[in-house]
């Protein structure tokens, strides 16, 4: 199956910006590139920085229109003009194989491990999640999953009931799972996602009783230990009253997918329900957690 490959090259500061622009278009991948063969030699410990011209890659369904994305970029960054930009039609094959080519096993905090097809867990003790590129997001590779693995590594849901909202590959769930959660529930409104959720979860032994994958009107009422969300800003602050129910008081609530511009308003929009605090940054991305606190009605 083709794609349409959507291309631009900007300095390294907007590189979020575009990124998160293109996953509001409706791209299922971003990745980010070296646009001026600029080497980054020995990186500060736990930073990935990015080049000085950074090439910005979305990738969407064949059948999209590339003026159709130059016109959504140009409506959600407010500007009148794009930086040049290219679009060209790519194999699946090609972008795929490049790029499980640089995937690798990756370890999130002290114990918890990412391992793609094809590796040896570098850790046999540690937490590890088989996992590999596909189409639903979330890989460990992109930092707000990153920020939010590296927290449950920190804290343990253990027997805590878990709600991963808008789970992608299933990621977050899974790692819940096997660090201890009692039940996850697995939400998501694209229907491939929770396709891969469910393929994921098999390959990881995870009982079927333990993962409940679904749509966002078949989540039943919940009241939640932890809530788990790695979205984007805009959606993350219509969810709030919606989040904050399925919350149990005392219970924690964890939000990705948040530029540094944004977390402002994202903690703003949660502060009637949570105690909300800014726990981690890390290129630009923001990690935000929260504790409900108990109502008039709890």
């Amino acid at each position: 199956m083709p794609w349409l490959q959507f291309s631009l090259n900007v300095h390294a500061d907007e590189a979020p910006r575009f990124e998160q622009a293109l996953l509001e278009a409706g791209a299922v991948s971003v990745t980010l590139e070296d646009a001026a063969d600029q080497p980054v030699y020995e990186p500060a410990l736990g930073t990935t920085p990015l080049w000085n011209q950074t090439r910005v890659v979305g990738l969407f369904e064949a059948d999209t229109d590339a003026g159709s994305v130059a016109q959504a970029l140009c409506a959600t960054l407010h500007v009148a003009t794009l930086p040049p930009y290219q679009a060209e039609i790519l194999e699946d094959r090609e972008w795929v194989r490049a790029w499980m080519d640089d995937f690798h096993p990756m370890r999130f905090g002290s114990r918890l491990w990412i391992v793609p097809s094809g590796y040896e867990a570098p850790d046999p003790q540690g937490i590890n999640i088989l996992l590999d590129p596909g189409l639903a997001f979330g890989t460990g590779t992109h930092p707000t999953t990153a920020l939010c693995l590296e927290w449950l590594d920190a804290h343990p849901p253990a027997r805590k009931l878990v709600v991963d909202y808008g789970c992608g590959s299933g990621i977050l769930g899974i790692a819940a799972l096997k660090l201890g959660a009692r039940h996850v529930w697995a939400v998501d409104n694209d229907p491939q996602a929770l396709v891969a959720t469910e393929d994921n979860a098999q390959k990881n032994g995870i009982a079927p009783g333990n993962l409940y994958p679904c749509e966002p009107d078949q989540l039943p009422p919940l009241a939640a230990d932890l809530i788990l969300a790695n979205i984007l800003a805009e959606p993350l602050i219509a969810l709030a009253p919606h989040l904050a129910d399925l919350t149990a008081p005392g219970g924690c609530i964890v939000l990705s997918g948040i530029l540094e511009s944004q977390a402002d308003q994202v903690r703003q929009a949660y502060a009637a329900w949570f105690d909300m605090e800014t726990s981690a940054v890390r290129e630009g991305w923001v990690r935000l957690e929260g504790k409900r606190r108990p109502t008039d009605t709890d």
